[in-house]
């Protein structure tokens, strides 16, 4: 898993400053986790990031985004509830939960969202 600011996240993912329309610029498909450090349920859904992230290796990609440091790429997004998840497929729109999903919820995502089995 990898922490991503507004930078890594432009080249990693979207450069959403640029304008257009939705581009992913990634390899792999990804998890993206809007998170805060005070935040319960976001303390709940990272070990289970961290638990896919070793399951999916070389399958996608999990990243995590502090929103209190990285206000501004959470409100590009309009994040207003935290934990938000992402799930970015290589091809195609990006999908979004919010709320502590539990492993199975996330399996379900990564196989209907993501295409990945």
């Amino acid at each position: 898993m990898e922490n991503l600011t507004k930078e890594t996240f432009k080249e990693k993912v979207f450069n959403y400053e640029a304008g257009g329309d939705w581009k992913f610029e990634g390899d792999l498909p990804c998890i993206i986790d809007f998170y805060a450090d005070w935040c319960g349920p976001c303390k709940m859904v990272a070990p289970v990031l961290e638990e896919l992230s070793k399951e999916y290796d070389g399958k996608l990609n999990i990243y995590k985004i502090n929103t209190d440091i990285e206000g501004e790429l959470a409100g590009a997004f309009g994040i207003s509830s935290i934990p938000s998840i992402l799930f970015i497929p290589k091809e195609g729109k990006p999908g979004m939960a919010t709320g502590a999903l539990t492993k199975n919820a996330f399996r379900d995502a990564i196989r209907d969202l993501l295409k990945i089995n």
